[in-house]
């Protein structure tokens, strides 16, 4: 809009059009004052009723909330105003009306459940808190991107509509491509490994990724978006340094340059950024002390994977980032990598938050031959997935990497209850509008 001040940026003395939402009316009779609120911030407008003209006074006092304001005045010293400043009008336009009845209330003083959020989610951001949580979100994403470079990686985008699933199984949703079966792609993870194997060697990719989860929990969706990594001569150690990276980095970014959004949260103060030296459990190391806390009904045994509960207790047990290495073999996926000297010993990990998994990895098997038996004993048939594996008999190097999710990094890092609050429009099992 050209011409345009920001509420932010008006100083006393100046001549200025701003443009925002109603956000509230305070009619004192012979006086009274609009409030309106831009992504900068709010202002106060000003109504001298006596002194200004009738139908400029009936046009801003009319107006509900949430309608769409331009406000041309001079911008006077009050420091009773909520900012300090506040805008005398010459004139005023209704660029858009809002309803009287409005669905939530953007002021924030009537709280509304999340389902009524979800529904009405522009409404929703007009909140300063909820707000903050995508400007939050954003740099996130900015200071990963800012990592990942520094690491010496190539940002690519690898297919959403596959042949074939990564791994397999019924998280797939299949669609319909020009009378084929297809699937939204689970994971770039077979694309990034070939990328590895290019000239490009380290590459990242930020992006959306589709599984058909049964689980309707606060931190599961449908639609996520994943944060990927692959190196080519990388090992499983140097793939845990770079999403240690990207994790301190991130919350570095938020403490660096997000304090206006941690205020709006409440956080300023509380505020703790990861010292980046994650502790590394072995998965044997993992059950001995989850098992020696007595909080599980069993005890766990080599093989078993750990539920949400376990998780639990052993985040509570270490209190800090930490990750988990050397799984079996045989709960790892068919392109994690066997250590050399244990055939039983995967090369995979786990990244954990205490509340929560947020990222799986290891180093990947580049042997033609041994990848082929690894999709075997997942009774996975290599030849559909021929396009991948044809690529590891003409020099694949050694690599690894990993997923990381970008929703559960979002929800760990702000203390969100639910991962939904983290999307602007989640798709879960019961949402597929908005």
């Amino acid at each position: 809009m050209e011409g345009r001040t920001y509420t932010a940026d008006a100083e006393p003395g100046d001549e200025v059009t701003v443009a925002g939402w109603v956000h509230e009316k305070r009619d004192l009779g012979g006086i009274a004052f609009l409030i309106l609120r831009d992504t900068s911030g709010k202002i106060q407008v000003k109504f001298e009723k006596d002194e200004m003209d009738d139908d400029l006074v009936e046009t801003g006092l009319d107006a509900h909330r949430e309608s769409v304001l331009s406000v041309s005045g001079t911008v006077k010293e009050e420091p009773r105003a909520p900012t300090g400043v506040e805008v005398v009008p010459e004139s005023i336009d209704v660029l858009a009306a809002a309803d009287p009845e409005l669905p939530l209330d953007p002021s924030g003083k009537v709280d509304a459940e999340l389902p009524t959020r979800l529904d009405n989610r522009t409404l929703d951001l007009r909140k300063d808190e909820v707000k903050a949580i995508f400007e939050i979100r954003a740099e996130i994403l900015r200071a990963a991107r800012d990592t990942f470079r520094a690491l010496g990686c190539t940002e690519i985008n690898t297919p959403k509509i596959v042949a074939t699933g990564t791994e397999g199984g019924t998280e797939l949703f299949p669609i319909t491509y020009f009378g084929e079966e297809a699937f939204m792609n689970q994971s770039p993870q077979l694309f990034k490994q070939l990328m590895a194997g290019s000239g490009l060697e380290r590459v990242f990719e930020i992006g959306p990724i589709f599984r058909a989860e049964e689980h309707n929990t606060p931190r599961h969706l449908n639609e996520a978006h994943s944060i990927d990594f692959e190196g080519a001569f990388c090992d499983h150690h140097e793939a845990m340094d770079a999403a240690e990276a990207v994790t301190t980095a991130a919350y570095d970014a938020v403490a660096e340059n997000c304090e206006e959004q941690l205020e709006a949260l409440g956080m300023a103060e509380e505020f703790d950024v990861p010292d980046g030296d994650f502790p590394r459990l072995s998965y044997e190391e993992a059950l001995e002390r989850i098992n020696a806390t007595g909080e599980l009904d069993e005890h766990l045994v080599w093989g078993d994977d750990l539920s949400t509960e376990a998780e639990h207790v052993l985040g509570q047990e270490v209190g800090e980032h930490y990750f988990i290495t050397d799984w079996p073999s045989e709960v790892k996926p068919f392109y994690i990598k066997d250590h050399d000297d244990d055939e039983e010993l995967s090369t995979g990990f786990d990244m954990m938050h205490p509340r929560m998994e947020l990222v799986s990895g290891g180093a990947r098997e580049h042997r033609h031959e041994k990848l082929i038996e690894g999709f075997e004993q997942q009774g996975l048939d290599p030849e559909e997935f021929e396009y991948y594996t044809k690529m590891f008999r003409y020099g694949m190097p050694p690599h690894a990497g990993w997923g990381m999710g970008a929703e559960r990094l979002v929800m760990t890092v702000l203390e969100l209850e639910n991962i939904r609050e983290a999307v602007l429009f989640p798709r879960d099992r019961q949402r597929l509008s908005p």
